[in-house]
């Protein structure tokens, strides 16, 4: 019995390493820079952290739920704290795909400078944001 709760824990712990150099991958991924990803954070202002959300409409969760933590995020940050930048993953696959976006909603923290530096798959409250955001210094 016991060797089969150690096998399966080190199954998990294998699982989670996998994830967590997979994150670190894309957002090194999408660090790297082409025309899609500088087209979008050209729109973004120097100086001030962001989030860009991909979306679409048919994503009850993105709606229901990650929307709503997204407001709540800016209310709680202010527009010099964090600014967001929603972009439709389904007007604009050619973005998602250079950004590496399988599925919606993904989230990614941009810092001041412009480099991503977290990655968020599905759905992430607003105090986990912030979290990520006051990580970056």
């Amino acid at each position: 019995m016991i060797e089969r709760v150690l096998i399966a824990a080190a199954l998990i712990g294998v699982a989670f390493g996998a994830f967590a150099l997979g994150t670190r991958f894309q957002v090194g991924w999408v660090g790297r820079r082409d025309d899609q990803s500088d087209e979008l954070l050209a729109a973004l202002r120097p100086g001030i952290p962001a989030v860009v959300y991909f979306w679409s409409e048919t994503c009850a969760p993105c709606r229901l739920v990650q929307q709503p933590a997204l407001d709540e995020l800016q209310a709680a940050l202010g527009p010099e704290g964090v600014q967001v930048l929603a972009v439709n993953a389904l007007e604009r696959p050619d973005l998602a795909d250079s950004w590496g976006v399988l599925s919606v909603p993904t989230t990614f923290i941009v810092d001041a400078s412009g480099q991503p530096r977290h990655v968020n798959h599905g759905v992430v409250h607003a105090d986990r944001l912030r979290e990520q955001i006051e990580r970056l210094g």
